[in-house]
C-alpha cells in the first residue's frame, strides 16, 4: 500500500472517531470536516478529481461550515447535562454493522464488466448538463438552502423572553 494512502486513511479515520466521541459539538463538527477532507484526499489520490473537489466544496465548504454556523447562531454548542451519548449505543452499532454487511455484499455482487466507461462522461460534459438540462433542479436546491439559512438566522435572532402571565402584565401597569 502507498504510504500517502495509509496516512490519509488514518487522518480520515481519526477525524471520524473524534466526531463521534467529542462532547463539544463545535469540536465534533470540526473533526467531521477533517474526516470529509480526508475522504476528498482519497478521491484525489484515486484520480477522481471532480469527486475530490466536489467533496471539498460541498461537504467541507458548505455542510460542515453551515453546521458550525447553525450551532454558533443557536447557541447549541453547550453539552447537555446528561451528555450527548445514547444509553443504547449498541443498537446503533448493530445497525451500522448491518449496513456495512449489505454494502459489502452489494460490492462483491456487482459486475464490474457492466460499469460505464468513465471516459464517456467528462467534467466538461457534466458541467454542461448542470447548466442546461438540470438547471431548474439546481436553482431549486439553491433557493431551498438559502431559505434554510435565512430560517436559521431568524430563529437565532429571536430573543428568549419568558412568557408573561396576565398577573405580570397587571403588575407592570
Amino acid at each position: 500500500m502507498d504510504l500517502a494512502f495509509v496516512l490519509t486513511a488514518l487522518i480520515t479515520l481519526a477525524g471520524a472517531i473524534a466526531a463521534v466521541w467529542l462532547r463539544n459539538l463545535v469540536h465534533a463538527v470540526l473533526a467531521l470536516a477533517v474526516s470529509f477532507t480526508g475522504v476528498a484526499a482519497v478521491y484525489l489520490q484515486l484520480g477522481a478529481q471532480f469527486l475530490g473537489f466536489v467533496q471539498i466544496l460541498i461537504y467541507v465548504g458548505a455542510v460542515a461550515i453551515l453546521i458550525v454556523f447553525a450551532l454558533l447562531l443557536t447557541r447549541g454548542g453547550e453539552v447537555p447535562v446528561g451528555g450527548v451519548h445514547a444509553s443504547r449505543w449498541w443498537v446503533g452499532a448493530l445497525v451500522s454493522l448491518a449496513v456495512l454487511g449489505v454494502l459489502g455484499w452489494a460490492g462483491a455482487a456487482a459486475d464490474p464488466a457492466g460499469a460505464a466507461d468513465p471516459s464517456v462522461l467528462s467534467v466538461e460534459e457534466l458541467g454542461r448538463q448542470l447548466v442546461t438540462r438540470w438547471v431548474v433542479p439546481l436553482q431549486v436546491l439553491a433557493v431551498l438552502l438559502t431559505a434554510a439559512l435565512i430560517g436559521a438566522v431568524l430563529l437565532a435572532w429571536r430573543e428568549d423572553e419568558p412568557e408573561r402571565t396576565a398577573a405580570d402584565r397587571e403588575a407592570e401597569e
